[in-house]
């Protein structure tokens, strides 16, 4: 596995590389330090991972991505920074990377967003996600029906559509009508991000 680190800061790639290279799954690591320059590495090296920071430098690493995505290259995109900003997540999440984790993650959290990303898996920081969750902060009572918060419960049990229609007595057609309200009403976007809600309110 060939990866790329794109970081502004010598002390985090130094301390990254360090952490990567003595992982048997990974056989390089490079990296770069501004967006000019990650382009022109990941075009010539055509690496299987980014690690990629938001702020290099007044340059803002997401804007990597499309121009990449544009030239059809197929490496995945895992962000890693110390930006705790709603709207950097948000543009991340838009741009339909692979990972997001924060910078004060541990080295096995980090190693870990790598192997699930390398295996076709989306990896999310959970102190990231707990964030935004919090900071939605919609109170549920107001904003979903009785049925609707039943179902979200089974959500957070990690309960199928089947299972939830055999245990409120519902068919699975209202099952899916339900859930894609609940995930609109709390601008969710899947059933995982519904049950990290439940898990993170501690809705029982």
């Amino acid at each position: 596995m060939k990866l790329l680190v794109v970081d502004d800061h010598p002390l985090v790639i130094e301390g990254l590389i360090g952490i990567l290279s003595s992982e048997s799954i990974i056989g390089s690591v490079e990296q770069a330090t501004s967006k000019d320059g990650a382009e022109k590495k990941i075009m010539e090296q055509n690496p299987d991972i980014v690690l990629l920071d938001i702020r290099l430098g007044k340059e803002n690493g997401l804007d990597i991505i499309p121009r990449i995505r544009e030239e059809e290259k197929e490496c995945k995109f895992i962000i890693l920074t110390s930006s705790l900003y709603s709207d950097d997540f948000a543009r991340a999440e838009s741009l339909d990377v692979d990972g997001y984790i924060l910078k004060h993650a541990y080295p096995e959290e980090i190693l870990l967003g790598i192997k699930m990303v390398s295996r076709g898996r989306k990896y999310y920081d959970p102190g990231i996600m707990e964030m935004i969750l919090n900071e939605r902060d919609m109170l549920m009572g107001d904003n979903l029906t009785a049925r609707e918060q039943d179902v979200l419960k089974e959500l957070g049990k990690g309960s199928s559509n089947k299972e939830i229609a055999e245990n409120l007595f519902i068919t699975e057609y209202t099952v899916k009508k339900h859930v894609s309200r609940i995930l609109t009403k709390l601008g969710l976007s899947d059933r995982t991000q519904a049950a990290l809600y439940v898990n993170n309110h501690h809705i029982m």
